[in-house]
Parts: C-alpha cells; sequence; structure tokens
C-alpha cells in the first residue's frame, strides 16, 4: 500500500485498483500528483483473482481509509475497472458518500461486462458480480440518489476489450467523457489519459 500525506490543503485522494493489478498500477499518476502535494492513499485490495466478493473488497477499503484519515476527512476517489465498482459499494452502501467530494471511474464495468458472463458464482464471486445484471450491479444502479450529491466523472475506452462494451463503462450520473486510447491499461499509463486525469483530480 502506498500512502503519501503531506502538509497540504487539497482534498486527499484515493485510488482503487482493478482486477490483475496492484497500487503499482498508479505508479505514473501518483508521481504527477505528488508534485501538486496531493495526498494519496493507494491500498492493496487482495482480491484472489476475482474470488473475494466486491462486498467485501469495498469493506477493506473502508477500513483503510479510516484508518489513514479517521471517519469525517472529506477525500475524492478514483477507482480503476473493478476498482469503480468496489468505490461504487463503498460509497451507495457503505456510508462513503457522506464523506466524498468527488467520484472518477476510469473504464469501470458500471453496467457489467460480457467478458464476466461465464464466471460462476461459486467460483469466483468477484468477478461474477461484474456480470451484466448481477444482483450487485442491479442493486447500486436501482437507486443512485446518493451518486448525485457527488462530482462523478467517467472515463472510458471506446474500443476497451476487459470493460464489453466499453462505450457503456460508464457512470449513470455525472460527466461521461471517452479517452482516446487504444486499451484498457492505457487508460491509466497513456499520457493522454494521464493529462486528463489529472486535470479533473486537481480541480476544485
Amino acid at each position: 500500500m502506498t500512502t503519501t500525506v503531506p502538509s497540504s490543503s487539497r482534498r486527499p485522494l484515493v485510488l482503487v485498483h482493478g482486477l490483475w493489478d496492484t497500487p503499482h498500477l498508479f505508479r505514473r499518476l501518483v508521481r504527477l500528483l505528488e508534485v501538486h502535494d496531493v495526498p494519496l492513499l493507494v491500498p492493496h485490495l487482495p482480491h484472489r483473482l476475482g474470488a473475494v466478493p466486491l462486498r467485501n473488497l469495498a469493506e477493506q477499503l473502508d477500513v483503510h481509509i479510516r484508518e489513514h484519515w479517521g471517519d469525517d476527512v472529506e477525500v475524492d476517489l478514483l477507482g480503476f475497472s473493478m476498482g469503480g465498482i468496489i468505490g461504487r459499494v463503498w460509497l451507495q452502501q457503505l456510508g462513503g458518500a457522506q464523506r466524498t467530494h468527488r467520484f472518477v471511474s476510469v473504464g469501470s464495468p458500471q453496467r457489467g461486462t460480457i467478458t464476466a458472463q461465464w464466471i460462476p458464482s461459486w467460483l469466483c464471486a468477484g468477478l461474477a458480480d461484474m456480470k451484466r445484471g448481477s444482483p450487485l450491479l442491479r442493486s447500486l444502479n436501482a437507486d443512485v440518489q446518493m451518486l448525485k450529491g457527488l462530482d462523478c466523472v467517467s472515463y472510458y475506452c471506446r474500443w476497451d476489450l476487459m470493460v464489453v462494451p466499453g462505450w457503456q463503462a460508464h457512470l449513470p450520473v455525472g460527466l461521461v467523457s471517452r479517452v482516446p486510447v487504444l486499451t484498457h491499461q492505457q487508460l491509466m499509463s497513456h499520457p493522454r489519459s494521464l493529462d486528463v486525469l489529472l486535470r479533473t483530480l486537481l480541480s476544485d
């Protein structure tokens, strides 16, 4: 886990990684944010190759945030891929929305992904949570009122082969924008995408 808490007037930012990823995924973005003294929390959420239910991972995320910033400090949250669903569970079902200003979803299967459709829940519960029409996604999308009080922004890659269809990889509320990159991973590594994300995360 990476934690950076410099003296700064900026809101703390939590970065949540996705499937088959670790905090190392954010290394390029972290370097850019550290130049601007953004307090960062980049926790490692062990998902056991998608076997851990996303609700459990959201509960782990909640513990990390409380341990580092207590119960009341307002934060921003960015979730990449599966991390965007974990973030939504924390926001909508674990009270995270009450202490969050901005939520940025990047390449996240907010309406599910066809690539998870064949996964049985008994084998990989976390992957099955990302099926189109899964009980978890139905519950999140049935009541988005909590999200409406946040500054929500979604970025997606149109021809994403991990989140299919890529153009549906966005939240049901807030600003939605396509990033001109070719692959899922480039959403967190390509200079064009990093420039877009940095401008969003540094805005008031």
